[in-house]
């Protein structure tokens, strides 16, 4: 009897704990081997005992160091337990110059070692841009050596939680709590090339994270950096995961390195042993003799003597190169659209391209705000190209967007080059762009009817970018963040920097797959070469976002289902309730036949087979009420279904919406 109660026992404790236990302390990595050991993404590579995440040699690099062993974070995918573990490492981050904005690294749980959709050069190699989360569940502590306002970064010294997204949830200035006095703070440089002893306790059971830093030699602080406590972790936490560390730069060399690592998934972590750790300090100057500081002194004064004898002269001769430097105008730029603004025009409108005046910043490039002498406001975006050639090739398309004219495009004014660096002048969109005043809880919530305005505009100039010019223009980066408001709240489609121009008939032949997560038509993924109808196609994502009030993709919701917005309207559609994906926020002014012929028109764009996708023709003469010209009701719910198999029913059986009328015939 007592041995069946002992066998019982012990499947019972068998069955409460992971089987695998994760525990190993790497007090170097000068013999590590990729792939057993670690595993190490793209540029990451042991060099000096060290991993090394990213590449001086390149102009864009990142890398990323994954322990081969996934932890069990969760005992099943519906389990709301979650495992906790304990993790202690030394990194070191010197840049070369010290005032460069650098990236720094971060300590990361992810479902792959490559996460989709992440931008290689920014973000730590691991996330897209700020409003567009992970679609994997991703948790990351960052830190960060350079400040990035338009993520909201205090300074370029923080550490951060970042949950599915780059801009961080919770920050902490670099430092730690000195418990022998008084337990006061101590700043601390990550990014001066010093060893940083950094400590992560995970605490599943409570959703707790608690992040300590402090230089080599310093003991654990009993009160820690950053403290993060929020139940929501459990949404960004899968069954198992991969931990390792990320990083990425773009123009300026930062060695980011790892030195050591400890990892513990039941108890603390083991003590890293960090006294024989190598050094990648900056180079610090020899003391200098009497006698070499009395020949400097000399050899000074003679030199200074010349230079004043000639200063006149070298000064008027510098200032005359840089000046035909930036004024010059090559014979192949002669081709170009006329206006071409002076640089000095350009930095005294933005006030020498103050960070004040900065609206924004992208993979292409920053935009800032500026004002002409004659009151006339102004966005100017600098591009910059690595060659002359490219940058000519660049012009030569540039140019002939610059002859579009139609009142729902963001008109451009003219241009500057400097070097290669190509400044691009628009008019100034007073009201900021639409995904600002449907996401990011502005002081006047935008109407249904403002809304369906804004829809209307921007459908037109698409349609004049596809049939309306002697050459088709397409956009390839549809999205609510491109459409920008004027004074009288009227939509206008701007940032062509992705656009191509092709001949009526011309068959596109790039490869290069490019535009926004959320607003890629499916057939990219395997075509590749852009069209109007995936054009149409983004369009119909913007038309659901705005009439939904619900981002592409949000994986923040607690329902998977209505991750994907598209997938989610299109179950509605089926089930007869369309109207129920309509933002509850504007409910009370929309028509009820109205919102469904805008939903239906939205799936009907979004259709997996892009050639039963309606053309910009039609969907203008959906949204600005041209009857005649409208695709047949019959026509728009076959294509709303999107590839359905005709199980579900189209609404004519039961009532649309559940709450709501019946379908309604298809009128604007």
């Amino acid at each position: 009897m007592m041995k069946h109660i002992f066998f019982l026992f012990s499947i019972i404790s068998f069955s409460s704990f992971p089987c695998l236990a994760v525990d190993f302390l790497y007090n170097s990595f000068s013999s590590v081997s990729n792939g057993t050991d670690l595993i190490l993404i793209n540029d990451a590579r042991v060099d000096s005992s060290a991993v090394r995440l990213t590449n001086d040699s390149n102009q864009f690099s990142f890398g990323r160091a994954y322990y081969p062993t996934k932890l069990t974070m969760k005992s099943g995918a519906n389990s709301t337990n979650i495992s906790s573990f304990s993790t202690s490492f030394v990194f070191s981050v010197l840049p070369e110059i010290a005032s460069s904005p650098g990236f720094g690294l971060c300590f990361v749980l992810t479902n792959f070692t490559s996460p989709p959709g992440a931008l290689a050069s920014q973000y730590f190699g691991l996330f897209t841009n700020a409003t567009v989360q992970a679609i994997a569940p991703l948790l990351a502590v960052e830190f960060d050596t350079g400040r990035n306002p338009e993520f909201n970064d205090p300074d370029d010294n923080h550490i951060g939680i970042d949950l599915n997204n780059i801009e961080s949830a919770k920050t902490a200035p670099a430092g730690y709590y000195n418990s022998s006095s008084n337990e006061s703070f101590v700043p601390v440089s990550m990014k001066n090339g010093q060893n940083i002893h950094a400590w992560i306790d995970f605490d599943g059971r409570n959703f707790e994270i608690n992040v300590s830093v402090a230089p080599i030699g310093v003991s654990k602080p009993s009160r820690p950096t950053l403290n993060f406590k929020d139940p929501t972790i459990a949404n960004y936490v899968s069954n198992e995961m991969y931990v390792g560390f990320s990083a990425s730069k773009t123009n300026w060399v930062e060695p980011q390195r790892v030195l050591a690592w400890s990892l513990r998934d039941t108890g603390a972590a083991r003590e890293i042993n960090t006294t024989n750790l190598p050094n990648f300090l900056p180079p610090s100057s020899s003391s200098l003799s009497a006698g070499a500081i009395v020949g400097i002194v000399i050899g000074c004064v003679v030199f200074v003597i010349i230079c004043c004898a000639s200063i006149g002269y070298w000064f008027w001769r510098k200032h005359k190169l840089k000046q035909q430097e930036e004024e010059e105008i090559e014979d192949w730029e002669l081709e170009y659209w006329p206006h071409r603004f002076s640089y000095e025009e350009l930095s005294k409108a933005t006030k020498g391209f103050s960070d004040d005046e900065l609206l924004g910043s992208g993979g292409f490039g920053r935009v800032y705000k500026g004002t002409l002498p004659n009151n006339t406001e102004i966005a100017v975006k600098c591009v910059n190209h690595d060659s002359k050639q490219g940058l000519k090739e660049f012009m030569a398309e540039i140019s002939s967007m610059g002859r579009l004219q139609h009142k729902n495009l963001v008109q451009m004014r003219g241009w500057c080059r400097k070097g290669n660096e190509l400044m691009l002048v628009y008019d100034y969109m007073p009201k900021g762009s639409l995904n600002n005043w449907i996401f990011e809880k502005p002081k006047k919530l935008l109407g249904w009817k403002q809304r369906r305005q804004i829809l209307a505009d921007v459908a037109e100039g698409l349609n004049y970018l596809h049939h309306g010019w002697d050459q088709v223009v397409l956009h390839r980066d549809i999205k609510s963040g491109n459409i920008l408001l004027d004074s009288e709240m009227r939509g206008r489609l701007g940032d062509f920097g992705l656009a191509k121009l092709y001949q009526q008939g011309e068959v596109p032949n790039t490869t290069r797959v490019v535009g926004t997560l959320g607003y890629l038509a499916p057939e990219l993924a395997t075509i590749s070469a852009p069209t109007s109808a995936s054009d149409v196609y983004s369009f119909g994502v913007v038309i659901l976002e705005v009439a939904c009030g619900r981002r592409p993709i949000d994986m923040s919701l607690q329902n998977e289902d209505e991750a994907v917005l598209i997938d989610w309207v299109r179950d509605l559609y089926g089930q007869g309730k369309i109207c129920h994906a309509a933002d509850e926020r504007i409910r009370p002014e929309f028509e009820v036949e109205e919102m469904e012929l805008v939903l239906k028109l939205g799936l009907a764009c979004c259709h997996p087979d892009p050639t039963r996708r309606p053309s910009m023709k039609e969907v203008v003469a959906v949204l600005v009420g041209e009857e005649a010209a409208a695709t047949p009701k019959e026509m728009l719910g076959e294509l709303a279904r999107g590839g359905d198999n005709g199980d579900h029913n189209d609404g004519s059986d039961n009532e649309a919406g559940g709450d709501f009328r019946e379908e309604a015939p298809l009128q604007a």
